[in-house]
């Protein structure tokens, strides 16, 4: 049913809810809520610790006052919570309020707290401030306690009241939640059903039926994406290898020549997708490796093989940047070799002439290397004998798309990489289509990244470092957590972010920023100055993880760090460290947390990737679902690899007991789970791996 057909949705909301990917109204039930509004226990501020929102028992120490401005009246209060602290409570447009406190009153204020914070050229006059606070005495407020309140992704023009009250009326329409997991599975495993838990996701009685809740659909989202994916290898499993490629000596030749010496990892590595290149079913291999660790090379030697064996090979990369910049290294490195084999760029901005041009050189067989984007695998693009297929930054594209370069040949080997750290035992079940190759060491001579975590007081200390990195010619990343200012979330945002530092900053020195909302050609745009070194310090979001290579950024510096995950802050440490100068890490947390600087020293103690994944894993315990999942990469609706772990491979066992016993299992319930599987591979199956 189309999100329309439900009450009170007109055509201006339909379009906003479309723009969060919102159609039909099992997409809406399916539009999970990324967080909760916890109304928990009254707190003193020196409990505080970054918390989004917090209530404060306070007695009221002024007298209210009132003030005028251009925008209308302030009403401007303080009140001393059980530990002493000052806070001053701030109201606008309301002066209504002014009658209801006197001095020696106790309260309850609930609200976004901000430290320090200023009106204009005027202090606060305490050392906290809550804007707009809820305000309960303690009865009201003992009726709310964990009580937990849908909040969900929105756009602008759409609120949260509207999406929670879509959401209520689809469930009280009694939409059918069709059972598609069998009864002995949901014991097995402690599953509620579909229906109580789509209710309960939205609308959670208490946190134990929401942990419930999401633990049902946690478990669903992976069995469905574990079965589709031996699906996929069981077709697989019966292909033929249409392409033996064998080990070309001027492929050997090109290795000789190279002004580095391949370590003995990337050497198992080559030595593997060559005995793949011989089998009877073609490669589908998967090559895991920190940033830098040369999986680049690695794939350029498979790439030489299979022209050398006469046919035709292809490289995606996810973004145009980082696809112009393989382009350009391998034509050099190629150049310099003496090798004459052809190799064409092919990316969605080139103009339509160009694109043509390029298509037919790819369908004649003239162009032997196509490097590109997404554009590769366009309708339109024809190859004559496509042989080998590489995704670079593989957890950008989906299963699909991964398929979709498949389907250019007649089952060409197939190999990704990717430098997202995952534990073995977890990478073996998410990537079940595929053979697992590791790079596990890095080249000689990459000099270590120096690493540092520190509090938000180091900032001054941190603006003038970054400042004498651009002055000895170098430039800067600055990760924020957020696009933009949140009023629920007490975070770093980019835009704001940007501002700050162009202040702080000497004028001199180019400061722009980037997201993963701006348009496609915005961000490119930006990419490629930064890469020219038209702009010294970029700030972002954590978009900059895959699709940009700056040889020359020598500082990583991560804003609100406690905020993600170990494997995103190590990827995110990737970007520099690239080039022959020293390059710096910094990592500010505004936690003060003793788990929360243990969680982040890790970082300083180790530069190894799987390493530190199996650290996240280790540390990241059950419940730990809002607060630092990874930034996107695991494109999952709900489910987080590191905080569904257990979950993961309890899924990946229920479906290894189904494939062993689907034949004594009920004929009703098998049928409803292979409808329910093919809808998953027709309209979800695109999850980021």
């Amino acid at each position: 049913m189309k999100i329309r057909e439900v009450k009170g949705i007109g055509e201006k909301t339909e379009r906003l809810f479309q723009k969060l990917g919102v159609f039909t109204t099992q997409e809406l039930l399916e539009f999970y809520p990324r967080n909760y509004d916890w109304y928990q226990p009254p707190i003193t501020t020196d409990e505080l610790d970054n918390r989004q929102i917090a209530a404060f028992l306070c007695v009221i120490t002024t007298s209210p006052v009132l003030r005028q401005t251009k925008r209308g009246s302030v009403l401007l209060l303080t009140g001393k919570d059980g530990c002493g602290s000052e806070i001053t409570l701030k109201w606008y447009n309301m002066p209504f309020l002014r009658n209801k406190f006197k001095i020696g009153n106790h309260f309850i204020f609930r609200g976004k707290v901000t430290a320090n914070h200023f009106y204009g050229k005027e202090k606060a006059q305490g050392k906290y401030t809550i804007e707009q606070p809820e305000i309960f005495t303690r009865e009201e407020y003992e009726k709310k306690l964990d009580y937990l309140s849908p909040i969900y992704h929105l756009t602008q023009g759409l609120s949260n009241k509207l999406v929670t009250k879509s959401v209520r009326q689809v469930l009280d329409s009694d939409y059918p939640c069709y059972e598609f997991l069998p009864e002995l599975i949901k014991e097995q495993y402690g599953l509620i059903s579909y229906r109580e838990a789509i209710e309960q996701i939205h609308f959670p009685t208490d946190h134990k039926a929401m942990e419930m809740a999401r633990k049902r659909l946690a478990f669903q989202e992976f069995f469905l994406f574990i079965l589709a994916l031996r699906k996929f290898k069981d077709e697989k499993n019966q292909s033929i290898n249409r392409y033996p490629i064998p080990a070309a000596p001027q492929t050997d030749d090109f290795i000789c020549k190279l002004p580095y010496t391949l370590t003995a990892s990337q050497q198992r590595v080559i030595d593997e997708m060559r005995k793949d290149f011989l089998a009877k079913q073609p490669m589908n291999r998967l090559i895991q490796g920190d940033v830098g660790s040369g999986k680049t090379i690695v794939s350029i030697i498979g790439l030489l093989d299979a022209v050398y064996a006469g046919y035709q090979a292809a490289l995606m990369a996810p973004t145009e940047v980082l696809a112009a910049q393989h382009y350009e290294g391998i034509t050099r490195l190629f150049e310099e070799s003496g090798i004459n084999a052809k190799v064409e760029l092919l990316s969605g901005s080139m103009t339509a002439k160009a694109k043509q041009e390029a298509c037919e050189r790819i369908a004649s067989g003239d162009s032997d290397i196509v490097i590109g984007t997404h554009a590769v695998i366009e309708d339109r693009v024809k190859f004559k004998n496509l042989a080998f297929a590489v995704t670079d930054e593989q957890h950008r594209f989906g299963v699909k798309q991964r398929e979709k370069l498949a389907e250019k040949g007649e089952r060409p080997h197939i190999m990704v990489m990717s430098a997202t750290p995952i534990p073995r035992t977890l990478a073996i079940i998410l990537y079940g289509d595929l053979d697992i190759s590791v790079i596990d060491e890095l080249p000689k001579g990459r000099l270590p990244i120096k690493n540092c975590v520190v509090g938000k007081e180091f900032r001054k200390n941190a603006y003038r470092f970054l400042a004498g990195q651009v002055e000895n010619g170098h430039q800067c990343y600055v990760i924020c957590p957020m696009v933009e200012e949140s009023e629920t979330l007490e975070a770093e945002d980019v835009v704001s972010y940007t501002e700050r530092l162009r202040t702080e900053l000497p004028k001199e020195i180019h400061v722009e920023y980037l997201h993963g909302k701006m348009k496609p050609a915005q961000k490119n745009e930006i990419m490629e100055e930064f890469a020219a070194d038209k702009i010294q310090v970029l700030v972002s979001t954590t978009v900059i993880e895959v699709g940009i290579n700056v040889p020359n950024a020598t500082v990583m510096m991560v804003e609100n760090a406690e905020r993600f995950g170990l494997a995103s802050l190590h990827q995110l440490r990737g970007r520099v460290g690239r080039g022959s100068a020293q390059s710096y890490c910094i990592f500010v947390s505004t936690s003060d947390k003793a788990e929360t600087k243990e969680r982040l020293d890790i970082l300083n103690r180790s530069n190894d990737g799987f390493e530190i994944a199996n650290w996240d894993l280790k540390l990241r315990g059950p419940g730990d679902f809002f607060g630092i999942r990874q930034s996107g990469d695991m494109d999952f609706k709900i489910a987080d690899i590191y905080s569904d772990a257990t979950t993961l491979k309890e899924a990946s066992d229920a479906v290894s007991y189904i494939e062993a016993h689907s034949r004594e299992l009920d004929p009703g319930t098998m049928q409803m789970l292979e409808n329910k599987l093919q809808n998953y591979l027709e309209n979800s199956f695109h999850i980021n791996l």
